[in-house]
């Protein structure tokens, strides 16, 4: 049995497109660590790295906690998504003052928007061939 699952503060699950994201909260420094990886390397683009801050930087506590992240599935765009909500939640379980602000932001709403799928005579999901009348 995990014994290190104890020692964390809180945890919750976030979800994005075809991303699932479990987030572990502890007190500390405010240092990131996404599937064993420093969070610097693995969100390259800003915006990614970004959206994962937007909970802790609304509630000013940035630098407070350390988060843990495993998440697997999507691309980077929907994993980040997935990472902020779980953050949102594991943050509101800590403290449920902070849930009208999470929820003015619309940090706690899943994004239930996905790919929609391709249809048969189609070029897409909704792109059709070019219409020749001749």
């Amino acid at each position: 049995m995990n014994t290190t699952a104890n020692t964390y503060l809180s945890q919750a699950v976030g979800r994005r497109k075809s991303s699932i994201a479990r987030v572990y909260l502890k007190t500390g420094t405010g240092k990131i660590t996404i599937n064993k990886r420093e969070f610097e390397n693995y969100f390259p683009k800003a915006t990614s790295r970004y959206v994962v801050n937007q909970p802790m930087n609304l509630l000013d506590l940035a630098g407070q906690y350390d988060v843990y992240v495993n998440v697997k599935g999507g691309g980077s765009t929907g994993q980040a998504g997935a990472i902020r909500l779980g953050i949102s939640r594991a943050l509101e379980k800590i403290n449920s003052e902070h849930r009208p602000d999470l929820k003015k932001a619309g940090f706690l709403t899943r994004d239930a928007r996905k790919v929609e799928r391709k249809k048969y005579g189609l070029a897409g999901a909704r792109k059709s061939f070019q219409f020749s009348k001749r």
